[in-house]
C-alpha cells in the first residue's frame, strides 16, 4: 500500500479509484440496509448462565450478472471484440462455472450471504430488468465489451463488484477493457461513478469474498441501534462527533438517563431471586482457573446485577449494542461497582459494549466488529516509539477471538481504585488490527501489530504492548483523535475498503 493510503483502495477520486459521495453513500446504503435500522430479534439462549445476544444477522443479497450476448461470424469485417466465447453453448458452460464458484463461496462464508439467481444480460433492456430484482450488491462478470449495458446495472446506485478472468476460465474482455474503456471512459482520469479500481477482481474468488464481507459490515452497521447510558458524546469536548456518526452511518441512539438506570438498579437490589442468581453467576466466574480475584467479591456480585440491568435494556431496545457515558464517576454511586466488568461480560457473549460513549471512535469499533467477526477493544494509546506502542483500558473482552477465554485478574478500576475491572492477559505473538479515528470523522488510520507484552504499568488495567508492523515514527506523526480500536487478526484490507466506501479518508501504515 502506498504511504498516502490512496493506492490500493482508491476511493479518493484520484487515478486510483472513484469515491461514493456522502449523499450517494447514504442513499445507496440506506436502500442496501433498510432492514437493519429496526433489527428483529431471534430467540435468545443461555450458555453457562450468561444470556447470549439475540439480534438476527441479515444476509447480504448479491445479484450476479454475466455480461454476454451471442456474436455471429461476418466475413471481411471485425465481428468480435477480445474475449474467449461468443456462442450460447460457451455461455452456458460459463454459467455452470459461475454457479459452482458462488455455491462454494456461500458454503464457506463466515457471514450470511445470499446469491440471487444468476442473470445473463446483453442489452440495456435486459440489464434494466435484472437490476430491478431485489439486491444489496451487483456482482458483474465482465465477459464481453458492453459498457452501455454495464452502465444500466450501475445506475441503481447499489454497491458493485466486477469479476474478470485471465487464468481461472475463459478469457474475459474486461480484463483488457475495464480500465481504459469502463473506468476512465477513454480519458486520463477515473470517470465511472459506480465502480472503482478496488471493486475489480481478477481470477480469485477469495478476493471477492473479503470485499463482500466489507459490504456486509457496512450493511450491518448502517442504522445500528445503540443504547446510550447517560447520553452520547465525543471524547475531548467533541460533541459534534455524535452528529457526524448520525450523518455518516446513521446510528440510532437510544438514551437511558441515570435517574432511570438508578431506579432499575434499585429494583434489582430489592429482588432476592435476582440477587441470588447474580451471586451464583459471580461464583461461577470466580471459580474458573483463568480468573484471579484481587478486589472485594461484593463488587463482582453487584457487577452481575448491573450486567443484568444492561441485558434487559438491550432486550427492550431490540439491539445488542450499548455504551456507558460518565462511567468513571456517575455510575459508581448508583451501582456500587463499576461498569468495567459488566462491559467485558457483554462483549464476551457477542454484544457490542463500549465505555465512555465516545462517538469519535465507537463507529470504528462497530465497523471493525462486523468486518472481523471478533469482539473489539476500545483503548487509550501511548506514544508510539521504537517500533512499539502500549494501549490500555479498564475494560476489555476476555474472548478477543470470540471463543477462547484469556486469563484475567479482576481488580479495581485504576483511577478510582474501586469496583471490579478486568486485566485481560493477551497472548504474545497475536496479530492485531488497530484503528485510529480522527475527531472530525474525516480520516481513519489503520495498521497491523503484534502483541509483545501484557505489562502492569500504573495505568488502566488491561494493557498491551504492540509491535507496530510499519513506521512507528510516522504513526506518531499521523495519530489523531484519542481512543483506538483493536481486534484480533489482520483485517486491514477489509477495513480500508469499507471505510473508503463510507466516504471517509483512509491511511494504512
Amino acid at each position: 500500500m502506498c504511504d498516502s493510503g490512496k493506492q490500493g483502495f482508491g476511493f479518493d477520486g484520484s487515478c486510483c479509484g472513484h469515491p461514493w459521495t456522502r449523499r450517494q453513500f447514504i442513499a445507496g446504503s440506506t436502500a442496501l440496509a433498510a432492514a437493519v435500522s429496526s433489527p428483529s430479534l431471534a430467540r435468545s439462549q443461555t450458555v453457562g448462565g450468561i444470556v447470549q445476544p439475540a439480534v438476527s444477522r441479515i444476509p447480504l443479497k448479491v445479484l450476479p450478472v454475466l455480461i454476454f450476448r451471442p456474436y455471429g461470424r461476418a466475413e471481411a469485417t471485425s465481428w468480435r471484440w477480445s474475449g474467449a466465447f461468443f456462442a450460447e453453448e460457451q455461455a452456458e458452460s460459463e454459467r455452470r462455472r459461475i454457479r459452482q464458484e458462488l455455491e462454494t463461496m456461500a458454503a464457506n462464508s463466515a457471514f450470511p450471504i445470499r446469491f440471487e439467481p444468476l442473470q445473463t444480460v446483453g442489452t440495456k433492456d435486459q440489464a434494466a430488468l435484472a437490476a430491478s430484482r431485489e439486491h444489496d450488491v451487483v456482482l458483474i462478470y465482465g465477459a464481453q465489451r458492453e459498457p452501455e449495458v454495464i452502465e444500466v446495472l450501475l445506475r441503481q446506485g447499489k454497491p458493485a463488484l466486477m469479476f474478470v478472468r485471465l487464468h481461472s476460465g475463459p478469457f474475459y474482455y474486461m480484463y483488457i477493457g475495464v480500465h481504459g474503456h469502463l473506468l476512465r471512459q477513454r480519458t486520463d482520469g477515473i470517470r465511472q461513478g459506480g465502480l472503482g479500481l478496488a471493486d475489480v477482481v481478477v481470477d480469485n474468488p477469495d478476493e471477492l469474498a473479503w470485499r463482500l464481507r466489507s459490504l456486509y459490515a457496512l450493511k450491518s452497521m448502517r442504522g445500528k441501534r445503540i443504547v446510550t447510558i447517560g447520553g452520547s458524546d465525543g471524547w475531548g469536548g467533541h460533541p459534534e462527533a455524535v452528529d457526524r456518526a448520525r450523518e455518516i452511518w446513521p446510528l440510532d441512539l437510544r438514551n437511558i438517563g441515570y435517574e432511570e438506570l438508578g431506579g432499575r438498579i434499585q429494583g434489582a437490589l430489592r429482588d432476592p431471586q435476582q440477587i441470588s442468581a447474580c451471586k451464583a453467576e459471580a461464583q461461577q466466574l470466580l471459580r474458573q482457573k483463568r480468573v484471579t480475584l484481587e478486589t472485594d467479591e461484593g463488587f463482582v456480585e453487584r457487577a452481575f446485577i448491573l450486567v443484568n440491568v444492561f441485558r434487559r435494556l438491550l432486550a427492550e431496545s431490540e439491539t445488542d449494542a450499548i455504551t456507558v457515558n460518565n462511567c468513571m464517576s456517575t455510575i459508581m454511586p448508583i451501582s456500587k461497582t463499576t461498569a468495567c466488568l459488566p462491559l467485558m461480560l457483554l462483549n464476551d457473549t457477542g454484544h457490542l459494549a463500549f465505555c465512555e460513549s465516545d462517538f469519535v471512535s465507537i463507529p470504528a469499533g462497530i465497523l471493525l466488529r462486523f468486518v472481523s467477526d471478533n469482539p473489539v477493544f476500545l483503548c487509550n494509546p501511548s506514544l508510539p516509539h521504537d517500533g512499539q506502542v502500549t494501549v490500555s483500558h479498564c475494560t476489555a473482552p476476555s474472548r478477543m477471538d470470540g471463543t477462547t477465554p484469556q486469563p484475567i485478574r479482576v481488580m479495581t478500576h485504576y483511577e478510582s481504585d474501586y469496583g471490579a475491572a478486568p486485566k485481560v492477559e493477551m497472548p504474545k505473538g497475536q496479530a492485531m488490527t488497530i484503528i485510529d479515528a480522527d475527531f472530525a470523522s474525516m480520516r481513519w488510520l489503520g495498521f497491523v501489530g503484534e502483541v509483545i507484552d501484557s505489562p502492569f504499568y500504573p495505568i488502566c488495567r488491561t494493557q498491551i504492548t504492540i509491535r507496530v508492523k510499519g513506521d512507528s515514527r510516522r504513526l506518531a506523526e499521523e495519530t489523531r483523535g484519542w481512543h483506538w480500536i483493536v481486534a484480533f487478526g489482520d483485517h486491514l484490507d477489509k477495513m480500508g475498503y469499507a471505510v473508503r466506501k463510507a466516504g471517509i479518508d483512509w491511511l494504512a501504515l
